[in-house]
């Protein structure tokens, strides 16, 4: 059962986490999907979230458009077609691995999964210098200015500033970086004091 309507003015709005819907298709009994003009998402009803997996449930009962959507997809799977169901598999393991876990009890290894690569390549960098912003140099033909920060960590406003350093790495060895960042390697990649790219360095 899937009907698409458009919400007429007379009717009660309904609001969700993005707005006013505009548009409502209702998949199954309790499984409606609400667009707004800027975004949209699935609404479940108490019964329906009652029925997924623990570990799907978040703390309402929206799901979002963009990757929530996979969660309801999975645990409603006759709800939807079968390229539907398989993109949903997909979107779980990509940014929802522990939760896929939880629910197939599957153990997803390296390059299965988005969020779990980044998070080990964090884990494995930990200590290390990795990059978290880079410029053209003007300076040095070729090379690309870097600022790093151990971790990668960035500041945040509750929190001291954490130490910055600059790297000048040749342009195609950077060109070569992780998804996840670059990692400095101090034996390899020169320490730079010098006049800067970065607008923010200049008055420095």
């Amino acid at each position: 059962m899937q009907s698409e309507r458009m919400i007429a003015r007379h009717e009660r709005p309904i609001h969700t986490p993005w707005g006013v819907a505009d548009h409502a298709r209702d998949y199954a009994e309790g499984i409606t999907f609400y667009r707004t003009p800027s975004h949209g998402g699935f609404k479940l009803s108490p019964e329906r979230l009652k029925q997924m997996p623990p570990a799907l449930r978040g703390k309402s009962s929206w799901f979002e458009e963009d990757c929530e959507w996979a969660k309801v997809a999975f645990a409603f799977p006759e709800t939807f077609p079968e390229k539907h169901r398989e993109s949903a598999i997909r979107t779980l393991k990509e940014w929802y691995p522990d939760e896929y876990e939880a629910v197939t009890g599957e153990t997803l290894v390296a390059g299965q999964s988005h969020i779990k690569d980044e998070r080990l390549f964090h884990e494995r960098h930990v200590n290390d210098w990795i990059v978290i912003s880079a410029i053209s140099s003007d300076q040095h033909p070729c090379m690309v200015e870097c600022i790093a920060t151990i971790g990668g960590t960035r500041g945040e406003w509750s929190k001291p500033e954490p130490e910055q350093r600059r790297y000048l790495v040749p342009d195609s060895e950077y060109a070569q970086r992780s998804k996840f960042g670059f990692v400095i390697d101090p034996a390899c990649h020169a320490r730079y004091d010098g006049p800067s790219s970065f607008v923010t360095w200049r008055a420095k």
